[in-house]
C-alpha cells in the first residue's frame, strides 16, 4: 500500500471508503444494515468514535469520523472485523437469504486468495484513509457522501437515502446519530 493511503495523523478526523470482496451487494436487507448502525453505535460509546458524516450504500461504506483515543486504523480494523463477523453470521442464519450460497462461496473465494484470511473474506482490505485538513476539504468528502446514493440512481435527493448522514444535516436523527455536524465550519476558521 502506498504511503498516500495510511492513517499518519492519530489525532485528525479521516474520509474512508470500504467495500465488500467483489463489490458484493451484501446490504439489501434490513438485518444487515442493522449491523451496520450497532456496529457504530458500540464505537462510539466504547472505542471512541466520532462519526461527522456516513452513508452506508450495498456495496459499502462511507464515513468521515475520528478516534478519540488516537488510533484510527485500529478502530477501523475493529469495526470492519466485527461487521465481517456478525454479517456473515447474518447471511448464514438468515432463512430468506436466496443468495446465501452464493455469498458465501463468493466469499470464500475472495479468502484463499489471502494468505492472512482463514475462511471467508468480507470486506476488501484496503479503506484509502484522506487526512481532513480543512473545511473545504471536509465539505467536499461530506458532500461527495451525500450524493453517492443520487450518483447511484436509488433516490433522487440525498435526504432521502435512510442510511446516510444527508438526513442528520437536514435535523433528522432517527437512524444514527453524529456528532458535531458543523465540524467543517471549526476547520475553516483555522
Amino acid at each position: 500500500m502506498s504511503r498516500k493511503y495510511k492513517f499518519h495523523n492519530p489525532t485528525a478526523a479521516y474520509f474512508v471508503s470500504f467495500a465488500v470482496v467483489y463489490w458484493l451487494d451484501v446490504f439489501t436487507r434490513q438485518a444487515y444494515f442493522t449491523i451496520l448502525e450497532q456496529a457504530v453505535e458500540y464505537c462510539r460509546k466504547e472505542k471512541g468514535m466520532e462519526v461527522f458524516a456516513y452513508c452506508f450504500m450495498p456495496s459499502h461504506v462511507h464515513l468521515v469520523f475520528k478516534s478519540n483515543n488516537e488510533d484510527p486504523s485500529g478502530l477501523l480494523r475493529d469495526f470492519k472485523g466485527f461487521t465481517a463477523k456478525k454479517t456473515i453470521k447474518a447471511i448464514e442464519e438468515n432463512p430468506q437469504e436466496s443468495r446465501k450460497e452464493w455469498l458465501l462461496w463468493m466469499m470464500e473465494s475472495a479468502g484463499k486468495k489471502k494468505s492472512n484470511v482463514s475462511k471467508r473474506q468480507f470486506w476488501q482490505q484496503h479503506n484509502k484513509p484522506i487526512e481532513l485538513w480543512s473545511g473545504k476539504v471536509i465539505k467536499q468528502k461530506i458532500d461527495y457522501i451525500h450524493n453517492n446514493p443520487v450518483e447511484q440512481g436509488f433516490v433522487t435527493n440525498p435526504i432521502d437515502w435512510k442510511y446516510s448522514s444527508a438526513r442528520n444535516y437536514a435535523d433528522d436523527e432517527t437512524v444514527l446519530k453524529i456528532d458535531n455536524k458543523n465540524m467543517h465550519l471549526g476547520m475553516m476558521e483555522q
